[in-house]
């Protein structure tokens, strides 16, 4: 699965991508604020964005929003080791997850696979739609 991860602590988000690789999944870029966020993802179209709730320029609540405003099918996961759960509430940020700091190889693993099988799942449904069409006569 294709992750783009922002943070704008740098020493975190180079760890964080060593433990994305570790758990068999590719990351597309590493950023480290919610503008380079929308530019990536508009570039690299990730499966998943790992985003840090809260930076400095432009949170990740802005560019979540942002993203899945031009991308609902968008999927971003939050990291926040401080922000309470009203905050991180799917309803209200669009999230599809909350990670806690510190981060866990454990839990990044089953969060990113349980995300890669749905992602599967979903294209496993459009090639067994597309096998059984019927071909037009030419």
């Amino acid at each position: 699965m294709r992750i783009l991860i922002v943070d704008d602590d740098k020493l975190f988000a180079g760890i964080l991508a060593q433990l994305v690789g570790v758990c068999q999944h590719q990351v597309v870029d590493t950023v480290s604020s919610g503008l380079e966020a929308i530019r990536s993802y508009q570039k690299h179209k990730p499966d998943v964005v790992l985003m840090d709730f809260k930076m400095e320029k432009l949170n990740g609540l802005t560019a979540c929003r942002n993203i899945l405003s031009n991308d609902p099918s968008g999927r971003v996961i939050f990291l926040s080791g401080t922000a309470s759960d009203m905050d991180l509430s799917p309803s209200y940020t669009g999230a599809v997850a909350v990670l806690l700091k510190p981060i866990a190889i454990k839990q990044l693993k089953e969060t990113l696979d349980a995300f890669a099988e749905t992602i599967s799942e979903k294209y496993q449904d459009v090639f067994q739609s597309e096998s059984t069409a019927v071909p037009s006569a030419c």
